[in-house]
């Protein structure tokens, strides 16, 4: 099988398990509530295990660590990007744009595909951009939101370090970097449960997006909806271009954060739109139609870089 081949064929795979989750909830199989246990599960079980078992698997140098850095500042660059497009408009549509341009679902989109085309290095450097942009996207960039919108945000400040390690995902990032960079192995029989419990973290994560996927939309809303994916996957082919060829890592490394450029919005952002007061019906189109682009565009970017 060639490499394009191979690439396509695993991309239709994740689509078909995407497609099969959103047609048993059609069916009534599965129902939307359905897509909060599934949640629990990948959150609390699948993903931390997935997390732990990769990281057993590398060896950490301390320039990785970066890549939390550039978690955290490629979200900063999106939330200004949302902030400028609107600074003659009033506050609530600045802070929608800042919620809904930033972020990146990593545990439960981008993560799945560097698993299984990606080795334990991709893997590992994935997570790492994940932790700093997960500090923006449980409450950084929704208190910078809410102090555009006139809301203060200083509250959500304040929980957003409680909201970080009440993650399991996070908490797993921050210990296996940890004992990753001092060399301190977990026993076996930990490494083996992982393992096996985190294989499954691919098929459920993408039969959750199956389920949750929603795309209902009123047409005057339509082109703001486009123009946002439009500003969204414009630098999202900047940041790939320049991580994959200006960063100082190995190609391993590279290839993944290109992918992880393509990533989808955040999937808390229709929550954080709701707090906001904001249009949570545009928000969760715009989430569900960014799912749609990240496939085809992560399996091109595939294409490409392997």
């Amino acid at each position: 099988m060639t490499g394009m081949t191979a690439v396509l064929t695993k991309a239709a795979a994740f689509v078909l398990i995407i497609v099969t989750g959103y047609l048993l909830k059609k069916k009534g199989i599965f129902h939307p509530e359905d897509f909060s246990l599934l949640s629990k599960i990948v959150i609390r079980i699948t993903l931390p295990c997935a997390i732990i078992a990769n990281f057993s698997n590398i060896t950490m140098e301390y320039s990785l660590l970066f890549l939390c850095l550039m978690g955290f500042v490629f979200n900063l660059l999106m939330v200004g990007i949302g902030y400028l497009k609107n600074i003659r408009k009033d506050g609530d549509t600045r802070a929608f744009d800042m919620v809904n341009l930033s972020g990146y679902n990593i545990g439960n989109f981008t993560l799945p595909f560097v698993q299984s085309f990606l080795g334990p290095t991709g893997f590992a450097a994935t997570s790492l951009f994940d932790a700093g942009n997960a500090i923006m996207c449980t409450g950084v960039t929704y208190a910078l939101a809410s102090m555009t919108r006139g809301g203060g945000g200083q509250s959500s400040v304040k929980q957003i370090f409680k909201t970080l390690f009440s993650s399991l995902p996070f908490d797993a990032y921050v210990i296996m970097t940890i004992l990753t960079i001092l060399h301190i192995s977990l026993p076996q029989v930990v490494v083996s449960y992982a393992q096996t419990v985190g294989n499954a973290n691919a098929f459920l994560a993408l039969f959750m997006i199956g389920i949750g996927f929603e795309i209902r939309m009123e047409r005057e809303k339509l082109w703001r909806m486009f123009s946002l994916m439009g500003i969204r996957y414009g630098m999202a082919l900047v940041i790939a271009l320049a991580v994959y060829f200006l960063l100082p890592f190995s190609l391993e490394i590279r290839q993944a954060m290109a992918i992880v450029a393509f990533g989808p919005i955040s999937s808390v952002s229709p929550a954080f739109t709701e707090k906001l007061e904001g249009d949570v019906a545009l928000s969760s189109a715009v989430n569900s139609l960014s799912i749609v682009l990240s496939i085809v565009t992560i399996t091109l970017t595939l294409l490409i870089v392997l």
